[in-house]
């Protein structure tokens, strides 16, 4: 499978992945765990998105499930680079636009503009 884009965000829901597809500028792909993920889900991921060749970005909830989720794909890929969301908010979701804008834009992901000011 070839991809269009060099840069994969991991989040954990649809609600985030539609919160995040509001602020970024390019098309980087993003993908949903829909929470924990077993070895084959995993397996799966890992070969349909080829995330061992590609810039891959874990932003997932600041909460119980979330920071599991998040230490299970930091062994898994370790060249994975993490963006948080503040405890303040807990969630990506719930994050405002424009303090998302700031985390991705702080990785060099490209954002609209107008969530920065």
């Amino acid at each position: 499978m070839t991809h269009d884009t060099e840069k994969v965000i991991i989040v954990e829901g649809l609600t985030d992945k539609k919160q995040i597809s509001k602020v970024i500028a390019e098309d980087a792909e993003i993908v949903c765990t829909n929470g924990t993920l077993g070895v084959e889900k995993f397996d799966e991921l890992l070969e349909d998105y080829d995330l061992d060749n590609r810039d891959v970005y874990i932003l997932v909830d600041e909460d119980s499930s979330g920071i599991r989720l998040r230490h299970q794909l930091s062994r898994e890929l370790p060249h994975a680079e993490q963006i948080y969301v503040s405890s303040d908010y807990r969630e990506v979701a719930a994050t405002p636009e424009n303090i998302l804008a700031a985390n991705l834009a702080g990785k060099q992901i490209e954002v609209n503009p107008i969530f920065l000011v």
